[in-house]
């Protein structure tokens, strides 16, 4: 079921919204290049399972599939680039703090729909080569900080293009940890905590997820066998218009040959370790890396002041869902 803000009215129209999509995209592509020094390349919509690179996300979500009629190989629609990236980096033969990135269009048939959720995913995946020593959270907020300058850049671009809309980022971002968020709001649930503190601070990078807290489960579920849980983390926004956080970005330093083995142990995922990917990484053959992937909806719908992600992207929605929005001023493309 999809929310209905009160008295909601679309600030532009559709074809005007078709506009100030390229416009955002093709800014926010080129700003996030320039700032983070990185190179596009090409990605892939499907890719062979026996590589093990496909992203597992919280281990729940099975991925979409097909098979090739010519040899009956089957394939997998991408969940996220997570892995390929950094295999891609290596076959790049890119250096020390030289990046990539990419447009990861994915299919999370799993997921449940509702204002901000889609089964089709659109993002800005980006990854770069980082130094042993650079595996830290001064280093891991340094990037955080340019990711987020990036953002503002672009709403300051969309307000001044369109008078109609108010600016939303607070001048700097603010870290906590998910310990920390935890102590400060030790009787409220995950996703309350993070509408508390987005509503307080309007931006804020959320660190530290995939250990458990205190009370013995952790902020929310990640992959044991890419990102850190030292070192990782969501960028997080306060939506106005639908009055609740936004989550624009979840990103980190990747593991490294020590924590890859921890993660997946603590997640009872040991078999994984014999997979060409995990091998790579336990042996060093994959360079350390910093990653993750930004949502282009997501901003498109932030900076746009949309009540509905099919406001700014083409994808499916129920019947009841189509019926509710047409009647409340919600126009999904």
């Amino acid at each position: 079921m999809i929310k209905i803000p009160k008295n909601y009215q679309a600030k532009l129209s559709l074809i005007q919204t078709e506009e100030a999509i390229k416009f955002i995209k093709d800014n926010f592509e080129s700003k996030l290049a320039q700032n983070l020094k990185l190179i596009r390349v090409s990605a892939p919509v499907f890719l062979d399972p026996d590589l093990t690179l496909n992203d597992e996300l919280n281990g729940l979500e099975n991925p979409v599939s097909f098979k090739v009629t010519n040899n009956n190989k089957k394939l997998e629609i991408i969940q996220s680039l997570a892995k390929r990236k950094r295999n891609a980096l290596k076959k790049y033969n890119c250096n020390e703090h030289e990046g990539i990135y990419a447009d990861m269009n994915a299919i999370r048939k799993n997921e449940t729909l509702d204002n901000i959720h889609s089964i089709y995913v659109d993002q800005r995946d980006w990854e770069k080569i980082v130094l042993k020593d650079d595996r830290n959270l001064e280093y891991l907020f340094k990037i955080v900080k340019i990711i987020y300058q990036t953002i503002q850049e672009i709403e300051h671009a969309v307000n001044t293009k369109y008078s109609v809309f108010t600016e939303k980022l607070p001048q700097n971002i603010t870290f906590i940890s998910t310990s920390e968020l935890e102590k400060r709001y030790p009787n409220k649930s995950r996703k309350e905590r993070e509408n508390l503190i987005t509503k307080e601070f309007k931006a804020v990078f959320l660190y530290q997820i995939g250990w458990p807290l205190k009370d013995g489960l952790p902020h929310d579920g990640r992959a044991a066998d890419y990102d850190d849980w030292n070192y990782n983390g969501d960028i997080l926004v306060y939506n106005p218009i639908l009055k609740e956080v936004l989550e624009i970005s979840s990103m980190g330093i990747r593991v490294d040959e020590n924590s890859i083995i921890k993660q997946l142990e603590f997640k009872n995922e040991t078999k994984k370790i014999y997979t060409p990917y995990c091998q790579n990484i336990i042996n060093k053959s994959l360079p350390y890396t910093i990653g993750g992937g930004i949502g282009q909806s997501r901003l498109c719908l932030f900076f746009l002041e949309k009540a509905h992600i099919g406001e700014v992207q083409a994808s499916y929605w129920d019947k009841e869902d189509i019926e509710n929005a047409n009647e409340n001023n919600i126009n999904l493309l």
